[in-house]
């Protein structure tokens, strides 16, 4: 902290050396007052510099311009404005101690030069930053105590601000009620990373100048102390000496800033603002550069000299801009080829003959140290591959000086020779692929050369059968290239010959054409010859033996001549026929030899037209609409299917029977336009039309025309009809109604109909059977050979069981057959589960019923057997039938043979008996009735063994 007081030494002012201007300028007589006019002001502002003037009277012209001069300055320094507050109001305490803060002058508009500051009362100092403190005990007086502080910079610019102190009012809005911050008078401290010590370490004192007046304690806080790096600094309590206690690293914590506070010793309470202590780690070289990037370069062979392969980059942790981290680079090998710029570290080439042919990748070993290369410097090594891109400067080149192959004639799409070369470019590379072509001997296109894409060679293939008539040996010759040019090289691309042998083969015949053109009329006679398709054997020169065949003829037009080749019509040709294109229609003949040898041709039969197809009106039907006074038109046309001079333009004429109500206008080449002549009603009309061609020739067509009124253009309107019903129509309609709800109603009650289930009793707990009236007499002997019903899986003949029967399943038996509707009384029963088939015998009916696989046919088997194959048990079901008398231990029980009884017979009719053991008791037949008594004793006495 610099503060300026009035003393004999002026040398601390820094604007003036002249001691007594100074002293007469520090001492006034009075203190400036805002109240003060400036004829008040300036006279006391000049009046020490007249004193000076007096008593240096005897100054020279020089020194009294200066003396002038110095006059002007301070009159500028006067009317310059003020940086600083002209008034400041306080209220303290009445006694102040030594180190109390009045207030605070702002200086923040005051520039960034230097201040001088000057205390009219000897009490009061002004520090740096503008802190107006109490320099000795002062007493402030009941009405309060008035002084100036003279504010001045190096420019001699001179400010004063009033300070009034005051016991009471209020405090001016200028006055800082805050701590003050101090001047603690500590630069930023500096200590060595990597310091050996020995620890702790003082490394300087620190000290509030409020400690003059006051004893004080010190605190810090902040980075190294309770902030890591924790426990790196530390201050006695009292006397402020900062310590270090352990050596730190520079690239970990660079700067470190903690704060320093002030205690009073005797109240605790913080006498300064915090103060910020800066702690900058000075720099040692510990780290060695380190390489930063790829060291992996390409450049291209051949390069020129000082093309840049590329740029080596490091990096030091070491303090930025100084020579611990000023790094030089240096090439250990390969100078001969390659150069390193020792600030930048960039690679260049120092050759222009590089061959990747020789050496395709280059490792260059290259230092770099701090130092600026200096041998104290620390440094590292590391290696560089300099890698050399491929260019075209390599032909391909032929293994062989010439190359040869066989192949067979007539044979295609066959691989006859391989061509292999060598490229030194860098392989799968267009440099290194090989493109071929034949430059000579392939005029006639019978080859193609390819490249294989593994190998590079050059595949020769036969795309067109070669003859070996035409000659046994050819000659090609083939060039090899790159998909590229070739760079950097004077060599070119190479040649070489190709000698291929055609081996000979038994060939078939050859037809004199491939392709025969034969030009025919349309509508030629059947059996017409249009022509000769003959072959010749290409060894003999002969047709001799060989036969002719059609391979192809779409429409079977034509008939070849096994023996001759001709060419015969077999049906009427037409041109306008859908197998013909462009007028021509094409067949394949097949000649085949003694040795079974073939070859084809093609027969291309040119078609000329004749004028065999009339025109034709290509829409016959047409609607005509019709307008109110107004005749509409339409528009006829017509097409014939021959070619010119045959068809348009047409000449259309009206029937002779049409002309009265029809006629005909505006005809061009293929249409003409149709009107009524008068007005016809709506109805539809057939008009004779003949259209004939350029030649005359047509025919007469009917167009049917329909007149009507139109919804939209061509279509007719629907037609709406209107009907009245009258009183015999509403009754009938009204009776068709109640017909119907009749018959719904109907069907609901016939819907909610349920089936009664019919009981059967079975006294003695067997199982019995249902006797059921029938006034037929039939079937009698003739029922044995009838297919019997025996009961299936799925439904019963007779479902009985003990006390009762079961529900939905009501099948009645009775001489007329099974599930056979019968009516007795008001019952009606009726085979639900089935279907019946009726059978009419002589005697009388029969039905024979079956549902799916319920009921099964035994027309061999036996009763017995069909019982037990069905499985029914004994004890709740009864056979219905029984077939033969040799069926076990039922041979009792068989057809009887029976006569006819006579009308009014009290038996009835008896059908058949029912199935019993020797052990089943027939006693429930007593409870029958009389008119069952005569059944009931022909079964009693057939369970004895007994015969009627």
């Amino acid at each position: 902290m610099r503060v300026y007081f009035i003393t004999d030494d002026l040398r601390s002012h820094p604007c003036t050396n002249n001691r007594e201007a100074y002293r007469l300028a520090a001492t006034p007589t009075r203190r400036p007052t805002a109240q003060r006019t400036g004829e008040d002001i300036l006279p006391r502002l000049l009046a020490p510099f007249f004193l000076v003037y007096r008593n240096y009277s005897e100054f020279s012209m020089f020194q009294y311009g200066g003396f002038c001069h110095f006059l002007f300055l301070l009159l500028i320094c006067y009317f310059v404005e003020s940086c600083v507050q002209k008034y400041i109001q306080a209220q303290v305490p009445e006694m102040l101690e030594p180190g109390y803060v009045v207030s605070h002058v702002n200086l923040e508009d005051c520039g960034v030069g230097s201040l001088d500051f000057t205390s009219s009362d000897p009490a009061f100092t002004i520090q740096m930053d503008g802190t107006i403190q109490a320099v000795r005990v002062t007493m402030v007086p009941e009405d309060g105590k008035s002084f100036w502080i003279t504010v001045q910079d190096c420019k001699g610019h001179r400010w004063f601000v009033d300070v009034n102190l005051s016991l009471t009012g209020q405090v001016s809005n200028n006055a800082v009620l805050k701590r003050s911050k101090r001047a603690w008078g500590l630069p930023p401290f500096q200590i060595k990373e990597n310091d050996k010590g020995p620890f702790p370490k003082d490394m300087d004192m620190i000290a509030s100048d409020t400690s003059l007046n006051y004893s004080l304690y010190y605190v810090i806080e902040g980075s190294g102390v309770d902030q890591p790096p924790m426990n790196l600094f530390s201050i006695t309590k009292k006397g402020g000496m900062l310590k270090v206690h352990r050596s730190i690293d520079r690239e970990q914590y660079p700067k470190l800033e903690f704060q320093v506070r002030a205690f009073s010793v005797l109240t605790n309470q913080e006498t300064d603002l915090p103060m910020k202590v800066t702690v900058i780690i000075e720099d040692e070289n510990d780290n060695p550069p380190q390489f930063t990037g790829s060291l992996d370069f390409t450049v291209q062979e051949q390069c020129p000299v000082g093309t840049v392969v590329g740029q080596v980059t490091a990096t030091d942790k070491d303090e930025a801009n100084t020579l611990h981290t000023k790094i030089k680079y240096r090439l250990k090998n390969g100078t001969q080829l390659f150069r390193i710029d020792p600030s930048t570290g960039v690679i260049s080439a120092t050759t222009s003959k590089l061959d990747r042919e020789t050496v395709e990748k280059y490792f260059l070993e290259i230092e770099i140290r701090d130092m600026d290369g200096a041998t104290t410097g620390l440094s590292s090594t590391g290696w560089a591959v300099v890698s050399l891109g491929d260019i075209n400067d390599n032909p391909p080149t032929f293994t062989k000086p010439m190359y040869k192959g066989k192949v067979l004639e007539n044979t295609a799409d066959v691989l006859v020779s391989r061509i292999d070369v060598n490229d030194k470019d860098l392989k799968n590379t267009p440099n290194w692929k090989a493109v071929y072509e034949i430059t000579k001997g392939n005029e006639s296109g019978n080859f193609s050369i390819k490249t294989d894409p593994v190998t590079n060679d050059g595949l020769i293939y036969v795309t067109k059968p070669l003859n070996y008539e035409q000659g046994s040996t050819i000659n090609l010759e083939v060039i090899a290239r790159n998909e590229v040019p070739l760079v950097g090289t004077s060599s070119s691309w190479q040649k070489v010959p190709v000698e291929l042998s055609v081996e000979d083969v038994d060939e078939g015949p050859e037809f004199s054409a491939p392709v025969l053109k034969l030009r025919v009329k349309e509508g030629v006679l059947n059996g017409t010859v249009i022509g000769t398709y003959t072959a010749t054997d290409p060894e003999t020169k002969s047709s001799k033996d060989i036969k002719y065949y059609k391979l192809t003829d779409p429409g079977s037009w034509i008939k070849v001549m096994e023996n001759t080749g001709e060419l015969k019509t077999a049906v009427i040709i037409d041109r306008e026929s859908p197998l013909v294109y462009n007028d021509a229609y094409n067949i394949t003949v097949k000649a085949v030899d003694k040795s079974r040898k073939t070859g084809t041709g093609t027969v291309v039969i040119l078609i000329e037209d004749v004028n065999d197809n009339a025109p034709m009106i290509t829409k016959p039907d047409q609607v005509l609409c019709s307008k109110d006074g107004a005749r509409d038109s339409i528009l006829l046309t017509a097409k014939d299917l021959d070619l010119a001079p045959y068809s348009d333009p047409f000449i259309f004429e009206l029937a002779s029977t049409d002309a009265e109500q029809w006629r005909l206008k505006g005809a061009t080449g293929t249409s003409v336009m149709l009107e009524p002549a008068v007005d016809l009603p709506n109805n539809v009309y057939n008009v004779k039309i003949k259209v004939k061609d350029l030649q005359g020739y047509g025919e007469e067509q009917v167009v049917s025309v329909r007149i009507c009124e139109c919804a939209k253009e061509g279509v007719c309107a629907p037609q709406y009809f209107s009907t009245v019903l009258g009183v015999w129509g509403i009754l009938a309609l009204l009776l068709g109604l109640l017909l119907l709800l009749l018959l719904c109603l109907l069907c609901v009650l016939a819907c909610s109909t349920k089936e009664e289930k019919l009981p059967i009793a079975d006294d003695d707990d067997t199982a019995g059977g249902m006797l059921l009236k029938s006034n037929l007499e039939a079937p009698g002997e003739e029922v044995k050979d009838a297919l019997l019903l025996m009961p299936g899986s799925g439904v019963d003949a007779v479902d009985t069981f003990k006390g009762g029967s079961i529900p939905g399943h009501q099948t009645i038996l009775s001489s007329a057959g099974f599930g056979q509707k019968q009516t007795y009384g008001s019952s009606m029963y009726q085979n639900t589960h089935g279907f019946t088939t009726t059978n009419t015998l002589s005697s009388g009916q029969y039905n024979t019923g079956m549902h799916g696989n319920s009921y099964r046919k035994y027309a061999t088997m036996s009763t017995m057997d069909g019982w037990r194959e069905n499985k029914i048990p004994f004890d709740t079901q009864k056979l219905a039938y029984l077939r033969e008398e040799s069926d076990g231990r039922f041979a009792e029980d068989i057809l009887r043979p029976y006569g006819y009884e006579g009308v009014g017979s009290p038996a009835g009719s008896v059908g058949c008996c029912s199935i019993l053991s020797e052990q089943e008791s027939l006693d429930f037949l007593n409870s029958l009735g009389p008119k069952f008594k005569t059944l009931a004793g022909v079964c009693t006495s057939k369970s004895q063994g007994g015969r009627p």
